[in-house]
């Protein structure tokens, strides 16, 4: 509950500093961070979640309309594979999550590398998923939608700075 809590207050800034947002992209791990931004927007714009294709354990969850194992590797195993995501956060997602899209581990690393080359940003494979969502075009906005992007993920030691 501490980490929803906690996570919602991402929301919170994230809409004093952009009110003007219509989608919000966030990485999907065990749902704290998709869980809490959603249940704080409670539905006034678009949450989608950018989860890793070899750790789908949002997606396997609302395919099945509970919490279930899920695989749990890849790139982003580290911070985005839980087995399955959390029991508190499964009603916010189901309720409030628009929609969660599949991002490969090739498109989580180049939008690592897109990040460190236009930013200056050294992210781990987690906090590229959301980016990669949209980059890789899984997410395409409509004309005029105004989106955000929820860098997220401190584990600077996941990163392989060679890659980069």
């Amino acid at each position: 509950m501490e980490t929803l809590l906690g996570q919602g207050s991402v929301g919170l800034e994230l809409e004093n500093q952009y009110p003007w947002l219509d989608t919000l992209l966030v990485a999907v791990g065990g749902g704290g961070l998709i869980g809490g931004v959603a249940a704080w927007y409670s539905s006034r714009i678009r949450i989608v979640g950018g989860e890793p294709e070899a750790a789908p354990t949002l997606t396997r969850a609302l395919q099945a309309g509970r919490p279930v194992d899920a695989e749990a590797g890849g790139i982003a195993a580290d911070s985005l594979a839980p087995r399955r995501v959390g029991e508190r956060m499964f009603p916010i997602a189901q309720s409030q999550v628009h929609s969660v899209l599949l991002v490969s581990d090739d498109a989580i690393e180049e939008e690592q590398r897109a990040l460190w080359n236009v930013l200056r940003v050294v992210a781990e494979p987690g906090g590229a998923a959301a980016l990669a969502a949209l980059l890789s075009r899984r997410y395409q906005p409509q004309p005029g939608e105004q989106v955000g992007v929820l860098i997220c993920g401190g584990n600077t030691t996941a990163v392989r700075l060679r890659t980069i």
